[in-house]
Order: structure tokens, then C-alpha cells, then sequence
């Protein structure tokens, strides 16, 4: 790995506008600001020598390494333990509200707990991916690293003011700035770093770092409170629900894909894409999931923000829709993709890409995961007013004259437009969840024709997604591949889950793309995709597969399969969004997909075992 931590050695901190990871070893290499999709400030996890870092370890090297959040909470301790000693750092963001901030803070306290314990810490950012210089000024009280564009980061030391001094080092080589710290059993020690304040360092005091601690415990404590969850993978369920809160954007509601980008599927290949923006289909798996759980104002707030975007171009878009598939988390759309050449990626995996590509694509499924979740929402209370239904009649009216043509489909691949199956599901899904609604609310609409089109879909899809010769639906019209897209096909409620021909399309998925549990996406071999190289079995996929499984009646495979995925979560219980045949985990970390659909299929998985 040439220096770099396995992607699964992390932990996630945040603050409901940003994140940061925290490895085992007690490195911050990944911390944007001040937003998810901002310029990084430390990034040496896409390139440990330019990308800068905040470490603090011990001095010497430790027999055993830690890690754990404390229960019911985002607060993240990582513990170090040698012969002569035991340590521990304990990492958290205070939680910023939902007004948009500039200013945000990373909490690291220090601490010996048995013997003796000499730290290490070096403080080295590298601002806007490391292309912008900085200064460093240190003063009695702390010091300031201040970029070229005038950005800051404040440190701040965690002491009383009659402490000893217990930092014995201090330097400023290259503007970094590096100490060492001595700690016995009981003394403790840290510091704060805070971006965007513009206010000299300042010593905090312990009491008001106890502060900082005890509301932001309060804070995870009570929100998780919430859940309704009381089923057989509680802790794994609420662990994920955390992660997804982390990884919200509270001023908007919108859920970022994953805090990272470039993160690798394939380590030294090139499918590395920035994942730090919303996607519409998140919103079909998340308004289930939060409302499965019973976390309303969530589902509330994505719902808010989902209609927001249905809203802003409704009816128009010409043949590339009124939606896009993706957006940053304030709903703006300028996500052009530019490639970081000065840094080398993650072990190798070159190229570093920023913004996505993919945002222009045409990709016709995600009409049907907006009506699904509006309509579902909807079902649960949170319902769609007259300007939001307006708009949505537009959106269909797009639709009835698009549907039936070529697109990129779900999975973004770069190897040329095709008639993708899921893409016509869910199209098929889109129609038939506006006439419920208008049915149900008796609101004006060109039933009709919706009508008429969701039939023509359906009839198209089972005519051409059909493969009398594989015996299962394919990934597109005219293609023998299978996809595991099509696992949802059961879940809205296009087929079946008794019907033998969905029961033949499992078994052939089955055969083909799942490997001792784990599912891959599809074969690039058999559909190439315009991308060299190959990919990890995609974790959202295997828990598809599971809620599918529990769909057709196949419970006790359904559960065998979800264990042995509980088994391949790291050791705070996250995912990225890939595992490798070694059992690494692969792609952006954590992947709020991947937890969303643990969710869906943990929820569904208990209902099926409890009807049983």
C-alpha cells in the first residue's frame, strides 16, 4: 500500500456540514471546509506526502491500536496501548445547526490513562488540494495557519493556564507545525483546530472543552432517541443511521453519496469519482429509510429539498431532462469535473478526479425514485402541496415523450447510451405513482395518458428486458448481461415476488454476479463500459440481494447472506462502497448508499422473519 492506510481503517467525524476521517493510527487525512464538496484541508489519504495531515500518536511504537465510537454517538476514541502505557484521542466535531457556517471546529483531546505515554503531533495542512501556500504564525497561546486566499486554521491548546508545560518540542519547519507531549496516567491535554474563524488562538480551558464534550454527546444521544427500531441488528442499524445523519447537510437536508472522492475501486486503476454531492435516486432509499426508522424531520428536510429541484426546471430540459441526476448539497449544478495531477491518488490510483462528470448524463430511472419516494412521503404524512404537485404533472409530461430512448443508466458507465431495463422500470414507477397520488388526492392530472404510458412501459419491458434464453431480465434490450439493478424490480412492485419468471431472474443473478454472498454490479467484460480495469463487489448490491431474497419467501438465505455482510463492515461498523475479493473494502468511505439500503433490508428482512 506504499504507505497508505487501508480505506477501512477510519472513523468518521462530522458536524453536519462537514466530515473528517480519522484512521487507527491517529491521522486525520481527510477534512474538507466548510463544506462537504469545499477545497480539502487535509487530503494526505490522496496523497501522504502533498496532501497534508493532523497526526497525533505516540512517540513510540504501540503493541495494540483502537478504535470505537462511544455508544449512541459520533464521538470517536482511538485508543493506543504499549507495556508502559495507555493513551487514548478522543476526536469530535461540535455540531453546527442549520445555518450555512464557515466556522467549524475538530475537538482532539489527548489522554493517558495507565503509565506513561509520550505523543507525537504534527500539524501540517495543505490548503485547497494542497495548491495553496500558507504561513504559519505561533503565539504564547497557540498558532494560525493562514493560506494565500486569506483562509485560516486556528489551533487552539486544550490546558489550564497553571498547567506544567508538558510540550518539550516546537517547531515550525516548512510552516507545519510539530511538538511532542509527555502525559502520565491522568493528565490530559489537546487541542482545537478551527477553520474560519479569524479570531487569535486562545488556551480552552477544561471545563469549557467538558462542555463542547457533553453537548455534543447530548446532541447524538438525543437525535438517535428517535428510532423506532427495535429489530434483531439494532446496533448495526443505528450505527448506520449515525453515519447517514454525518453525513447530511443540515442547512438542506440533502444527503452527500460519501464525504470522499477519488477513493478507488480498484486500487491503482482509475475508477476514482468524487462523491460529494447528492444524488436524486438517494432519495428513494433514504425517505425509506428515515421514515422506516422514524426519523420524520429528515425524511421532512430531503423531501424539501428533492421538491426544491423538481420545482426549478420543471417540464423543461429538452432531451436531457428537467432533472439532473445529481446536485451539491445547496441544489446549484456546476460540478464540473478537472483532474488533480500534482497528487498521485490513493496508493497509486491515479487520476484524482474533483466534480463529476457524470452530472449531464441522461439517466431516465431517477424520475421514477423521486415520484417513489414523494409518494411514500406521502403515504406517511409528509405531503406534497399544490406548487410541488404542479410541478411534478410537468416532470411527467417530460416523460411521457422521453422514456422510450437510449440513456447512461444508474450506474453512470462512460461506454455509450443503451435502453437499460431499470431505467424503463422505473419509469414505469414514476407513472404509477402519480396516478396513486392523484387518485388519492383527487387532484387534476392527465391520468390518461399517464396511463397509457406506464402500460406501454410495461408491456415494452417485459416484450424486450425479458431473455427467453437466460430465463431472467437483462441489463438492457438486446444484451444477454444480467444487472443487479434489476434486483429492485420485486421492491416497486413491477413484478411479482412469487412470479416464476422473478424467481428465474434471482436464480440467474445468483449464478452469475454473486460471489460467496457478496454481488457484483454487473460484468464489465460482458458490457464494457468505457472504463479500464475491474471493479470490487458493490455492497449496496448485496444488501438489494438481501431485501429481494426476503421478498421471494427465501428468508433463511436472505438472513445467511445478511450475517455474512455484517461480517465485512470494519470495525466501527461502516462501509465503503465496495468490497475486493480479499475482503478489503473498496471506493468512497463511508458510502451512504451502502447504509441505506442495510437499512431498507434490515427493516424488511425482520418483517419477513417476524410474519414467518
Amino acid at each position: 500500500m506504499n504507505g497508505y492506510p487501508l480505506i477501512e481503517n477510519h472513523g468518521l467525524i462530522g458536524d453536519l456540514q462537514t466530515a473528517a476521517l480519522v484512521s487507527t493510527e491517529g491521522v486525520v487525512d481527510w477534512f474538507c471546509s466548510p463544506r462537504f464538496d469545499s477545497p480539502s484541508v487535509f487530503g494526505a489519504l490522496l496523497d501522504k506526502e502533498k496532501g497534508g495531515h493532523c497526526t497525533v500518536q505516540p512517540a513510540h511504537r504501540t503493541n495494540t491500536t483502537k478504535q470505537l465510537y462511544l455508544p449512541d454517538t459520533a464521538v470517536l476514541v482511538t485508543r493506543f496501548m504499549t507495556e508502559a502505557g495507555a493513551g487514548e484521542v478522543v476526536d469530535f466535531m461540535p455540531v453546527t445547526g442549520t445555518t450555512v457556517s464557515s466556522r467549524h471546529r475538530l475537538v482532539r483531546l489527548v489522554r493517558c490513562v495507565r503509565g506513561s505515554m509520550r505523543f507525537q503531533v504534527e500539524i501540517a495542512p495543505r490548503f485547497d488540494y494542497g495548491r495553496a501556500k500558507h504561513e504559519l504564525h505561533i503565539t504564547g497561546h497557540g498558532a494560525v495557519f493562514t493560506a494565500e486566499d486569506g483562509t485560516a486554521l486556528t489551533v487552539h491548546p486544550i490546558r489550564e493556564p497553571e498547567d506544567e508545560r508538558l510540550i518539550d518540542v516546537l517547531t515550525d519547519q516548512g510552516a507545519d507545525l510539530r511538538f511532542a507531549l509527555t502525559l502520565q496516567a491522568g493528565q490530559q491535554r489537546g487541542l482545537v483546530l478551527e477553520m474560519g474563524a479569524g479570531a487569535p488562538p486562545a488556551e480552552v480551558r477544561l471545563d469549557a472543552y467538558e462542555r463542547l464534550f457533553d453537548e455534543t454527546v447530548a446532541f447524538w444521544r438525543s437525535w438517535l432517541a428517535q428510532s423506532r427500531y427495535t429489530g434483531r441488528w439494532r446496533e448495526m442499524v443505528e450505527r448506520s443511521a449515525i453515519t447517514l445523519k454525518l453525513m447530511t447537510f443540515a442547512p438542506s437536508g440533502a444527503v452527500v453519496a460519501a464525504p470522499t472522492t477519488a477513493l478507488p475501486e480498484q486500487v491503482g486503476g482509475e475508477r476514482n469519482w468524487d462523491y460529494r454531492f447528492t444524488w436524486i435516486r438517494d432519495a428513494s432509499f433514504s425517505v425509506y429509510a428515515l421514515l422506516g426508522l422514524g426519523f420524520t424531520e429528515e425524511a421532512r428536510a430531503f423531501i424539501g429539498w428533492l421538491s426544491d429541484r423538481v420545482k426549478e426546471q420543471a417540464g423543461s430540459g429538452g432531451s436531457t431532462g428537467p432533472l439532473n441526476i445529481m446536485y451539491k448539497v445547496d441544489g446549484t449544478t456546476d460540478l464540473d469535473e478537472q483532474i488533480l495531477d500534482h497528487w498521485e491518488g490513493y496508493a497509486g490510483s491515479h487520476p484524482v478526479r474533483i466534480g463529476n462528470g457524470a452530472a449531464t448524463q441522461l439517466q431516465l430511472d431517477i424520475y421514477g425514485e423521486a415520484l417513489d419516494s414523494i409518494y411514500f412521503a406521502h403515504e406517511h404524512g409528509l405531503q406534497v402541496g399544490h406548487g410541488g404537485w404542479t410541478s411534478t404533472r410537468a416532470n411527467l409530461d417530460w416523460l411521457a415523450d422521453h422514456w422510450d430512448q437510449a440513456e447512461e443508466g444508474i450506474w453512470e458507465t462512460r461506454g455509450g447510451k443503451q435502453d437499460f431495463t431499470y431505467g424503463r422500470v422505473m419509469s414505469w414507477v414514476a407513472f404509477d405513482r402519480a396516478l396513486r397520488l392523484a387518485a388519492a388526492k383527487g387532484w387534476p392530472s392527465a391520468a390518461g395518458r399517464w396511463q397509457t404510458e406506464r402500460d406501454a412501459v410495461y408491456e415494452q419491458v417485459m416484450g424486450k428486458g425479458w431473455s427467453e434464453e437466460r430465463q431472467a431480465f437483462v441489463q438492457h434490450y438486446g444484451s444477454g448481461v444480467l444487472d443487479s439493478s434489476l434486483l429492485r424490480m420485486g421492491t416497486v412492485g413491477f413484478v411479482s415476488a412469487e412470479d416464476p419468471i422473478w424467481g428465474s431472474t434471482l436464480d440467474a443473478i445468483e449464478r452469475e454476479l454473486v460471489s460467496d454472498s457478496l454481488v457484483y454490479r454487473y460484468n464489465p467484460e460482458a458490457s464494457p463500459d468505457g472504463l479500464r480495469g475491474s471493479e470490487g463487489t458493490f455492497s449496496l448490491c448485496t444488501f438489494m440481494y438481501v431485501d429481494a431474497l426476503a421478498r421471494a419467501g427465501r428468508t433463511d438465505k436472505a438472513r445467511l447472506v445478511f450475517e455474512k455482510m455484517m461480517g465485512y463492515a470494519n470495525h466501527l461498523g461502516l462501509y465503503s462502497e465496495e468490497i475486493d475479493p480479499t475482503g478489503r473494502q473498496l471506493g468512497n468511505f463511508p458510502q451512504a448508499f451502502t447504509h441505506l439500503a442495510l437499512i431498507d433490508a434490515a427493516l424488511t428482512l425482520d418483517q419477513e422473519l417476524d410474519g414467518r
